[in-house]
C-alpha cells in the first residue's frame, strides 16, 4: 500500500531561490494529504506532480510561512469547478484567521469549507484504517504537529499449514484471515489463529511543523518510520533556536535518538543555510544512527512497512 511524502517546501521563514516555505504532501493509497501551505504551495503542488485532488489540510500554526498559500490554493480550486469538500484542521482558537485567509478574496469558495480546530491528542482526521492525530509542540504561538498513524495489519497467512490441517484452497482462506472459524475436509473447525500469525504493525510519519524539541513529540514518534522535524538551526545558533522556539539539527537527532525512530528527516532550513545544508545534516548523523537527510523541495520518498523484505 502507497504511503509517498512529497517535500513542497522546505525553507525556514523565509524563502529562497532553492527552497519554498513549508508544505508537505502525503499520498497514502490514493488519501491526499497536505501539511501546511505556505506561498506557492499551489505551483509547488504542481511543479512536482502531487495533484490537486486533497481532502484534507493540516495547519501546525498560523505564521505565514505556513499558511499564505491557502487563498491561492482555495481560489484555484474553485476555478477548477471542485465541489468536493475540503476540510482544514488547524490548532484550538486558530478558526478565525484561516476562515479569514480563505476570504481574502472577497470571496468565498463554491465548494464546501470546513474548519476544525484541533489541541493535542485529538484524532483530527479518520481515514479508517489509519489516522492523523494532533501532538503538542512548542513554538510562538498556538501549534500542533501531526502523526499519521496506521492501524495494525493483520498477521501473515500460513497458507501450507492450513493445507496441512485441511482447509480446501479457496475461499475458505481468506475467511480465516479475516479472523473467521471455518470447517476442513474432515470435518473438523480449524481456528484463525491456528493458521494466523500475529498482527503487524502499520505504519507512522510525523510531521512537528516549528518547534522546540518536546516529550510528546518524543512519545507519539516512538519507532515512528519517519520523524520529519524542524532543524532550522547547526549548534553554533542553538541560543537563535531557543529564542525563536525552533529546534536545531543536533536537537532534532536527540528527538529521533530518544523516540527510535528509523528516519529522520530535517526541514524548515534558515536562509543561512541555503547554499549548502550539509552542516546540518553533518551535525544529526553524529547524534542519530538512524538515516538522516536534509529535504529538498521536490524530494519524493516512499515510505515501506516495518516489515518489508
Amino acid at each position: 500500500m502507497t504511503l509517498r511524502v512529497t517535500f513542497l517546501g522546505t525553507s525556514g521563514a523565509i524563502p529562497t531561490a532553492q527552497r519554498n516555505p513549508s508544505a508537505i504532501a502525503i499520498n497514502r493509497e490514493g488519501e491526499r494529504l497536505l501539511f501546511d501551505a505556505g506561498e506557492g504551495t499551489q505551483r509547488q503542488m504542481m511543479r512536482f506532480g502531487t495533484g490537486f485532488s486533497i481532502s484534507q489540510v493540516f495547519v501546525t500554526h498560523c505564521h505565514g510561512d505556513h499558511v499564505l498559500g491557502l487563498p491561492g490554493l482555495c481560489q484555484t480550486l474553485d476555478f477548477n469547478e471542485r465541489e468536493a469538500p475540503l476540510a482544514i484542521h488547524t490548532p484550538r482558537g486558530t478558526r478565525s484567521v484561516i476562515e479569514g485567509l480563505i476570504a481574502a478574496t472577497g470571496t468565498r469558495p463554491s465548494f464546501p469549507v470546513r474548519v476544525n480546530e484541533v489541541g493535542p491528542g485529538d484524532v483530527a482526521f479518520d481515514g479508517g484504517d489509519f489516522s492523523v492525530r494532533a501532538v503538542s509542540t512548542e513554538h510562538r504561538t498556538r501549534s500542533v504537529g501531526y502523526a499519521l498513524i496506521e492501524d495494525d495489519r493483520k498477521g501473515r497467512f500460513d497458507r501450507e499449514r492450513a493445507e496441512e490441517l485441511g482447509v480446501p484452497v479457496g475461499p475458505k482462506f481468506s475467511r480465516l484471515h479475516a479472523g473467521e472459524p471455518v470447517e476442513a475436509e474432515e470435518g473438523t473447525v480449524v481456528q484463525p489463529r491456528q493458521v494466523v500469525g500475529p498482527p503487524r504493525p502499520g505504519r507512522t510519519v510525523v510531521y512537528t511543523g516549528d518547534t522546540r524539541p518536546t516529550e510528546d513529540v518524543i512519545g507519539v514518534a516512538a519507532d515512528a518510520d519517519l520523524l520529519i522535524h524542524d532543524a532550522t538551526f547547526a549548534a553554533d545558533h542553538a541560543d537563535r533556536a531557543r529564542s525563536t522556539a525552533h529546534s536545531t539539527a543536533s536537537e532534532a537527532a536527540d528527538v529521533a535518538r530518544q523516540a527510535g525512530a528509523k528516519r529522520l528527516a530535517l526541514t524548515h532550513v534558515s536562509s543561512r543555510y541555503a547554499g549548502d545544508p550539509s552542516p546540518l545534516a553533518r551535525e544529526a548523523r553524529a547524534g542519530f544512527d538512524g538515516e538522516v537527510f536534509v529535504a529538498d523541495d521536490g524530494l519524493e520518498i516512499e515510505v515501506p512497512y516495518p516489515d518489508a523484505e
